[in-house]
């Protein structure tokens, strides 16, 4: 045989195998409005840039194209990054023990070249005729990805049944991506299941659930528009967790003010003060109708990545609830294992006084923000808007959990107990003797409760002209940059989880 018909017969095998479960199965696909595998990575990477790894592997004893699994490398922006791409015209993108093998090998390549990981996930979950070899084939990608953690960003992208032990690996990583195509759905336990199950009737937009449970970070209207969100997300992290994230060239005035914090005496939202901080006013929030109390996301201060928590004042009555800190907290760890400085605005009045907050371990929960801000070793600034009461300010990046740089707006309230519970107890005598409560309550802000009484004991190192935040902000992130800090030795922490 010829070199010229053994090329003819090797670019023949690959048709073969770019047709995946066949044209009958892809054009069904594409008219539910998604993208093929490969159509997928071929949007996710530079221009010819993705090589193509383990093409002709197939399952034993049966072909199976590349096993239901598109996974490779490329770049992305001109930066290295691998990826996988389930697909479901191939034994309905089933796990099996091949389509597991490839996937690990992606996992394993990207933590030793240090570089993220992008999976696109569309599966009917494990491949049940291969019995304990899928069961195995899920377990070992898990533990891949488990062993990726804080090494390498991993994104996830729900573009299609994400379910059972297929959740579990798209929770495990450290941002989800999900389409909101109407056949795309993540959830461990099925409708129909927890129907049959519990005996009660449950249905519900997959979508809307992990959006509003915050299993997913991001929503897109379809494929496209997905894969451009991980891009962009891609464009705020580091590739691994011993670089930087890409510095952009900043066109914004460094010493911009802005009028946007005027309001703040009153009714704000939180989002118009990053924006106002932001170069560009460009804020990428993530798991947006999550926890609505709290705000978390990138942006950028003279090209720099920085992460965003804030308090949203606004909501939930600035206090703390469950799913805020929770959502925080892992926001907070995410940015410290990848070296992204943290700014905080702080509008936070207490805890959420709630019977199923305490049930569901509210003093839990409230240990881990404490935790995750005092751990934290990044550049840390906190900005104080308005309240700051007790407890709950301590675990929002205040001076005694860690903060480098603690800045105040005049309008600041800093104080153990809120002043409408503090006159009670400091001025119970002069309560009693008539004295106007509104006006013990002004007191007590101007005298115990104010940002220079704080800032006389060091806890706060400026009372800032509001409209002065953005240059003030970097400044302090500047200074911040060769930041150091040793910690004790030990084989790792143990978080309240």
């Amino acid at each position: 045989m010829s070199m010229d018909e053994k090329l003819a017969m090797r670019n023949e095998a690959r048709e073969k195998i770019s047709l995946g479960g066949g044209a009958e199965k892809q054009s069904k696909v594409k008219s539910s409005g998604k993208m093929l595998a490969g159509e997928r990575i071929k949007a996710l990477f530079d221009d010819g840039s993705f090589i193509e790894l383990d093409a002709f592997v197939s399952a034993r004893g049966k072909e199976t194209a590349a096993d239901g699994v598109v996974t490779g490398y490329g770049t992305i922006d001109g930066r290295l990054t691998f990826a996988y791409a389930q697909d479901p015209t191939v034994i309905g993108g089933c796990i099996g023990e091949m389509h597991a093998k490839k996937i690990c090998k992606v996992y394993d390549m990207a933590a030793k070249m240090g570089a993220p990981v992008v999976a696109m996930l569309d599966s009917n979950g494990a491949r049940l005729e291969e019995g304990v070899l899928a069961q195995a084939a899920v377990g070992e990608i898990m533990a891949a990805v488990a062993r990726i953690s804080g090494v390498v960003p991993n994104i996830s992208v729900v573009l299609g049944t994400c379910a059972g032990s297929s959740a579990i690996i798209a929770e495990m990583s450290d941002f989800v991506v999900m389409s909101e195509n109407e056949s795309c759905e993540l959830f461990v336990n099925s409708p129909s299941v927890v129907t049959a199950t519990t005996n009660k009737a449950y249905s519900a937009d997959a979508k809307s659930v992990a959006a509003v449970c915050g299993n997913a970070h991001f929503t897109a209207k379809d494929d496209a528009l997905a894969i451009e969100t991980v891009k962009l997300l891609l464009s705020y992290l580091p590739s691994n967790n011993l670089c930087d994230a890409p510095e952009l060239e900043c066109m914004d005035d460094l010493n911009r003010t802005s009028d946007n914090f005027m309001g703040v005496d009153g009714e704000y939202d939180v989002r118009s003060l990053i924006a106002a901080v932001a170069d560009d006013g460009a804020f990428m929030e993530s798991q947006i109708t999550y926890a609505r109390g709290a705000v978390t996301g990138f942006i950028r201060l003279n090209g720099t990545t920085v992460g965003v928590v804030a308090n949203q004042g606004n909501e939930d009555g600035s206090v703390l609830c469950g799913q805020a800190i929770e959502k925080m907290a892992r926001f907070v760890r995410f940015c410290d294992a990848f070296n992204i400085a943290i700014l905080t605005f702080t509008d936070v009045e207490g805890f959420k006084v709630s019977a199923d907050e305490e049930n569901w371990g509210l003093a839990r929960k409230s240990a881990r923000l404490m935790y995750a801000f005092t751990e934290a070793t990044v550049p840390k600034v906190n900005v104080v808007v308005k309240k700051a009461y007790g407890g709950a300010y301590t675990a929002m990046n205040s001076k005694q959990t860690g903060a480098d740089i603690v800045l105040a707006f005049p309008t600041a309230c800093i104080a153990a107990i809120a002043p409408e519970a503090g006159v009670g107890v400091l001025y119970s005598d002069r309560l009693k003797a008539g004295e106007n409560r509104d006006m013990l309550i002004a007191e007590y802000k101007a005298e115990v409760a104010s940002p220079y009484n704080a800032a006389a004991m060091g806890y706060v190192d400026d009372v800032i002209i509001p409209g002065e935040t953005r240059p003030r902000v970097i400044a302090a992130f500047e200074m911040l940059r060769s930041k150091r800090v040793s910690a004790p030795s030990r084989k790792h922490d143990n978080m309240p989880l």
